[in-house]
């Protein structure tokens, strides 16, 4: 038999072989590539945000590949991370509205906020009203008094059902009192953007990027408003849309990395750090800068989780309000 102090000993060893190989997994951490799905096809803001990012991401984690997953406004990569293992090697670069208006405006979601472990916000962004130069409109009011017109026939393009720039054109119909504004939802910024361009449609909403402000300086494309509070210091000329006297029409979101929930907190602290030291690169700031998005320089995995929390709470009257389903 085995004496108390022997029995004491052996319980003590056994309760630290988990603790143990956390430390050690933590230690070897990454020991091959890491997958960072983008759960939207090339050519949006989160191709913009996360291939510098994944980047600058290679001297402190070695190789981290981009794995565009489109569908469902960001819903059918967003679920594939939650459903994967939560060892670090599968990662999600998604928009804050992928985890907060998609699984509040479906009857099934599939995964929530709380199906991830935050790991740092990168930028925050704010949503632009784009039109083909043909449009009938160049303003935001002279777009609401024709949305208003019954013979108006008005539709919109957007990257997807629940993202963003669907939830802010909702709240512009509720506000102006149009329903008749018809949703055209595309499955990525990239397609809505070359039908903009090519006047298939002549209205829509996308994140301003680079790209954005490119086509809008070559006159390929009009870009008349913006939802941040202040105009973007990269596009001065753009007012925003309180500008134009809807002072409640308000959206600035955040682009953030997030891991499957269960993802060991050594490892969301490792690529916390990572990331941190990453966004300090000045050359990088200001490549987001220049592409209208504001780089978020002080983020931890506690300040994420927290802003969700308090976003998930502001905004599930408000979608609900408005009666949007996605499904």
């Amino acid at each position: 038999m085995l004496s108390r102090r022997q029995a004491l000993s052996l319980l003590t060893a056994t309760a630290s072989v988990p603790l143990l190989g956390s430390r050690a997994s933590a230690q070897t951490y990454p020991a091959r590539p890491i997958k960072l799905v983008v759960p939207f096809p090339p050519g949006g803001v989160n191709d913009t945000v996360g291939r510098p990012w994944a980047e600058k991401m290679r001297e402190p984690l070695g190789s981290i590949v981009i794995e565009n997953v489109g569908g469902a406004g960001g819903g059918v990569g967003s679920a594939a991370v939650a459903r994967a293992a939560p060892d670090g090697y599968t990662l999600l670069l998604a928009p804050e509205a992928t985890l907060l208006v998609t699984p509040i405006s479906s009857k099934h979601p599939t995964y929530d906020w709380k199906s991830y472990e935050p790991v740092a916000s990168l930028v925050k962004s704010a949503v632009g009203f784009v039109a083909h130069p043909s449009a009938p409109f160049r303003t935001l009011q002279e777009l609401a008094a024709l949305a208003k017109s019954k013979s108006a026939n008005l539709s919109y393009a957007t990257p997807g059902v629940g993202t963003s720039n669907h939830l802010v054109v909702e709240l512009f119909k509720s506000l102006i009192g149009a329903p008749d504004l018809q949703h055209v939802p595309y499955r990525g910024a990239g397609p809505a953007l070359n039908d903009l361009i090519g006047g298939q449609v002549q209205l829509g909403t996308v994140v301003v990027t680079g790209h954005v402000l490119e086509l809008h300086r070559a006159k390929r494309l009009h870009l008349f408003a913006v939802s941040s509070p202040a105009r973007l210091q990269a596009a001065p000329d753009v007012p925003t849309a309180a500008e134009e006297g809807f002072p409640s029409l308000v959206w600035v979101g955040f682009h953030g990395i997030f891991a499957p929930a269960k993802t060991s907190s050594a490892i969301v602290n490792r690529l916390a750090e990572a990331s941190h030291a990453a966004m300090a690169d000045k050359g990088l700031q200001k490549f987001f800068l220049d592409s209208g998005l504001e780089p978020e320089l002080e983020s931890t995995p506690e300040g994420v989780r927290r802003t969700l929390a308090e976003e998930v709470e502001r905004w599930t009257p408000v979608i609900k309000g408005l009666g949007l389903q996605v499904d």
